[in-house]
């Protein structure tokens, strides 16, 4: 053979060789890498090739399919009560992805994941009927919180303390999740991103916020436990005026004629003294509170419920003018709703925190179970002396204090109201925070609610926990309790 013949020959066999090589790679090693990724158009057309599965609440889907009226993609997500579940439902859009629970079950709700699937069809690569996600929602609870909202700019959480369950997650103003669910959402979605209220932002889960007097009872709870004071009736050595340490800046009250000198846990959290727990947070060390606040979930970077929460803090390395502040809910000290009612679930259930989750079950399309979540972790965070003092302080804010507006009739109520700074100097409208846990004695359900309000439009004389944010738990809690 002529030797250019045979070296041409060589080179063509080694071309060959390397696309074998090449076509095994891709089919064989990174065909799924290929199947998952984002620009492969066939992978969004066999999403949306059936009817999705449902979100369910209390046993009725709260999600849908429909016909889309043109294009590659067969179906397309809708939402019947599309802005009062979005923050629990998150969103299914063919142009932008999914969101929250959409996203996180989405293989489930569209057939491919592998648990869906038996040996011969994992082979094939067969789409199965969908599963469904069952939560933790419940659907009255639900309601009372996003009508009491109403246009305000905040948000509310309810859980059962007992359970953990989250049985509602509220966050307003809402959107409605089928106007960006198909092609032609791309103006609805731009509309969105150009609202200055921010309504595709979860509050109730995703804005830690400064949590104001409600983080009192973080730092009531470490003072008790460290044992610095054997009940919430034994006088405290509290100044007053109380002057930031190292500081001349005298801490005033709400209430300047209060009764906070030298108060009780309970006079202090039933007038909210500001020098009571700032001198508390100050005597009890930074460290202290911090390890406190972790108990309830502060600094957890990784609280899933599922849907990943954002970390609410407790800050370190500051000085003890900066720990006074924090000990009133202060300085870089953020929350969100759902840690709040955290604290509140975790006093409520004699000190024991169960971990908040807002899916039950998870099954396929036999009603088989692929996940269940209904034996949450627990935590004991304290005493059940420590929990029986905290209550009865809250329920003396409740029946005697400043939050008189969460009665509920018939029920055992406590709670603690908040104002928190906002901006520098306080020059913008204060946050209005009130977190509680409400028992039927009759009945024996119980329920732990947060509650904040970002801006209630008003003038700023007239925000308060107990005038904005009271009433809102005041009917959450009515409706878990029925």
């Amino acid at each position: 053979m002529n030797r250019t013949i045979r070296h041409i020959a060589v080179f063509s066999l080694l071309m060959v060789l390397a696309l074998l090589v090449r076509a095994t790679w891709l089919q064989g090693y990174q065909a799924d890498a290929l199947a998952d990724n984002d620009r492969n158009q066939r992978k969004k057309i066999a999403q949306y090739a059936q009817p999705l599965g449902d979100i369910v609440v209390a046993g009725a889907p709260v999600t849908g399919s429909t016909r889309s009226e043109s294009g590659d993609l067969a179906y397309q997500r809708t939402y019947p009560d599309g802005g009062l579940y979005a923050p629990v439902t998150g969103y299914s859009s063919q142009l932008y992805g999914s969101t929250q629970l959409e996203g996180i079950y989405s293989e489930v709700l569209d057939g491919t994941d592998d648990r869906l699937k038996n040996p011969a069809d994992a082979l094939t690569r067969k789409q199965q009927e969908p599963g469904t996600v069952l939560t933790t929602i419940d659907p009255e609870v639900q309601k009372a919180g996003y009508r009491a909202l109403g246009d305000t700019k905040g948000a509310a959480v309810a859980v059962d303390p007992a359970t953990g369950k989250i049985l509602s997650l509220v966050s307003t103003p809402s959107y409605d999740p089928s106007a960006i669910a198909g092609m032609d959402g791309a103006d609805a979605w731009q509309a969105l991103l150009a609202d200055e209220d921010k309504p595709m932002v979860n509050r109730a889960i995703r804005q830690p916020l400064p949590p104001g007097s409600t983080f009192k009872l973080v730092v009531a709870a470490a003072a008790l436990e460290e044992g610095r004071y054997g009940s919430v009736d034994e006088p405290t050595d509290s100044p007053m005026p109380y002057v930031l340490p190292g500081t001349v800046r005298e801490l005033p009250n709400d209430i300047a004629s209060a009764p906070c000198e030298n108060a009780s846990i309970r006079t202090a959290m039933r007038w909210s003294c500001n020098n009571v727990f700032a001198k508390l947070a100050v005597d009890l060390g930074q460290d202290t509170v911090r390890a406190m606040a972790e108990k309830f979930g502060f600094n957890d970077k990784e609280l899933d419920v599922p849907v990943r929460a954002y970390a609410s803090v407790y800050p370190s390395g500051m000085d003890r003018a900066q720990t006074a502040l924090t000990g009133i809910g202060q300085f870089d000290v953020t929350a969100t709703p759902l840690q709040m009612a955290m604290v509140s679930a975790a006093i409520a259930n004699d000190g024991v925190l169960k971990a908040p989750h807002m899916v039950s079950e998870v099954v396929d399309g036999d009603g088989e179970t692929l996940e269940s979540y209904e034996d949450a972790p627990a935590e004991r965070i304290m005493s059940e002396r420590t929990a029986e003092q905290l209550r009865s302080a809250m329920v003396t804010v409740v029946e005697d204090g400043t939050g008189s507006n969460a009665r509920v009739a018939g029920a055992e109520v406590g709670g603690k109201t908040g104002t928190a700074q906002h901006g520098e100097n306080n020059a913008r409208t204060p946050y209005a925070w009130f977190t509680s846990y409400a028992k039927d004695p009759a009945s024996g359900k119980e329920v732990a609610v947060a509650v904040l309000i970002e801006d209630a439009g008003g003038p700023r004389s007239e925000v308060s926990g107990n005038g904005l944010a009271a009433p809102v738990a005041q009917k959450m809690m009515a409706a878990a309790l029925k």
